[in-house]
């Protein structure tokens, strides 16, 4: 029997969302003049609020207007670490840490399954001792990254689909699995259906509510 013990990463670990702050840590380090560009980020946030556009061509639109349609990888990667350390040292939900450190200590394989982009994804995760992470790819190449995603935004519905695609990429079949899924939004309502145990982390109302109606134990991790 495997088992899993799968996190969503913005507001269910960290305080606050991540997006927002990596662009804010990587703009001044990497090509400071793009702070011009704040104004059209403004105007496509406005968008996705009209429904204009989705979550996910709002996310490649904000990181090419702050990084460049072409962000050179090695830049990248290590904007990523220093986010990383950042978000460890001023971001972090201790009572989150200590249910991941509990989860390991029962035996539990951690992952982190976010639609957060997966460059500093996965360097919070190796900050923390998770090797398995679940997030929203890049396109491009090996030299330069591009804001495209490739594939799925890893967000809802999809989200699931990609945690059902890594557990078969490691040949865990959900007969063989027991799962724990955390999260804050509702938007993960298909996996935190999905799991055997779901956890409702400081969750915002529509999943306070739904996870009233479906008995799913709420974590306030403030």
């Amino acid at each position: 029997m495997h088992r899993l013990a799968i996190y969503d990463m913005d507001k269910t670990i960290t305080r606050k969302a991540t997006f927002g702050p990596f662009l804010a840590y990587a703009v001044p380090r990497f090509q400071p003049w793009r702070i011009v560009m704040l104004p059209l980020v403004v105007l496509t946030t406005l968008g996705y609020a009209l429904k204009l556009v989705d979550r996910a061509r709002l996310k490649e639109f904000n990181l090419g207007l702050m990084l460049g349609c072409s962000i050179d990888a090695g830049r990248l990667a290590a904007l990523s670490r220093g986010f990383a350390g950042r978000t460890l040292s001023n971001n972090m939900l201790p009572a989150a840490l200590d249910q991941i450190a509990k989860d390991k200590a029962d035996g539990f394989r951690v992952v982190l399954a976010s639609a957060s982009y997966a460059f500093y994804v996965t360097e919070i995760g190796s900050l923390l001792g998770i090797n398995d992470v679940i997030a929203t790819k890049t396109s491009g190449s090996a030299a330069q990254v591009s804001p495209k995603i490739d594939g799925d935004n890893c967000y809802g519905a999809a989200k699931l689909r990609m945690v059902e695609d890594w557990m078969k990429g490691q040949g865990i079949g959900r007969s063989d699995a027991q799962i724990r899924f955390y999260s804050d939004h509702v938007s993960d309502a298909p996996c935190l259906a999905f799991a055997d145990s779901a956890f409702a982390t400081n969750p915002h109302p529509p999943l306070r509510r739904l996870a009233a109606e479906k008995g799913w134990e709420v974590f306030d991790w403030i």
